[in-house]
């Protein structure tokens, strides 16, 4: 989104933008397909096509396209291979990438924001690259992932799903809570902030967020969705609390659920869940205690370990 969003607010402000969209990927390349970088007219930019001497080159590519003030898009071919001769990009990964430049200005405007409207609420569709360049369509019955298709540098064709991005939902809005929102604001995710203090200054003052919200914890079942894109973490201000929230969403069908707390603490707790019959397969999917154990002390330190285990989970095969 952040990506979308700088764009959007660099061709409002009258300027040009290159957008360098890695479309195709083979072997170790340190860009893989999907990867973006934009770059604006007054040389600021966002986003990374795999970094390193490499990257460095094509954004010196990107703003000589600018300058040239350059219609329609290319591809520009990548070689990682040390002993490549043409193509070479200065890499010894032993891989290759292709990447598009594509210019956007003023006439691209409404495409951009059709796509911030679709990630904002949710909605699918495809973005498309071609030689006429960008463009987005509305489709709820796209089943492909990434798909590149070219027969020639002035005939090709890239298209990606967009759909919902990745959202944390975070009940309690304290100190960790913060850190934890700054975090995950780097990573790309959306951002919902639940607490039933509206007092709370960490709260109040988080900038962090999609979505805020002073909750009942007694009724909040309603506020988190299902899917594959959603991930949960409980620190509220007390254990009757936690609990609260944690029993409100034990059956639901989230990527991530994670608690707060002490092995004590999640093993008074569940004892108290079976009590009331609810299984151990259910209790299992919970994450608790949460992050990896890499010894964190501070609000900072906690917020790397707990995004650390759901990068994790995010990448790999989970509980789930």
């Amino acid at each position: 989104m952040k990506l979308w969003t700088f764009i959007s607010a660099k061709l409002q402000s009258g300027q040009t933008v290159q957008l360098l969209v890695v479309v195709e990927s083979k072997g170790s390349s340190p860009g893989r397909q999907g990867f973006k970088l934009a770059l604006a007219a007054d040389g600021s930019w966002i986003g990374t096509i795999g970094g390193g001497v490499m990257e460095h080159t094509m954004l010196e590519k990107a703003a000589e396209l600018l300058r040239e003030g350059a219609p329609h898009p290319v591809l520009v071919y990548q070689n990682h291979h040390p002993d490549a001769t043409e193509h070479a990009s200065g890499l010894n990964c032993m891989g290759n990438q292709r990447i598009a430049f594509v210019p956007l200005g003023g006439a691209e405007a409404s495409i951009l924001e059709k796509i911030i409207a679709a990630l904002d609420e949710g909605r699918p569709g495809v973005l498309q690259l071609s030689p006429e360049g960008l463009n987005f369509q509305e489709d709820t019955s796209w089943a492909e992932g990434l798909t590149f298709r070219r027969e020639s540098d002035t005939d090709w064709l890239y298209e990606e799903p967009v759909a919902d991005p990745p959202t944390l939902y975070i009940f309690g809005g304290g100190h960790v809570s913060l850190a934890l929102s700054r975090q995950f604001s780097f990573l790309g995710f959306r951002i919902a902030l639940f607490d039933d203090r509206p007092e709370l200054a960490f709260f109040r003052g988080n900038p962090y967020t999609w979505r805020k919200e002073v909750v009942d914890y007694q009724e909040i079942g309603h506020l988190i969705p299902e899917g594959p894109q959603v991930y949960v973490v409980i620190m509220t201000a007390g254990h009757a609390s936690d609990g609260c929230v944690l029993e409100q969403l034990l059956e639901k069908n989230v990527r991530y659920l994670g608690m707060l707390g002490s092995k004590a603490k999640a093993h008074t707790l569940f004892q108290q869940f079976r009590e009331k019959g609810i299984p151990e397969e259910v209790l299992a999917r919970v994450y608790t205690p949460i992050g990896l154990p890499i010894r964190s002390r501070t609000p900072e330190e906690i917020a790397v370990s707990i995004a650390a285990e759901i990068i994790q989970v995010k990448n790999l095969k989970g509980k789930n």
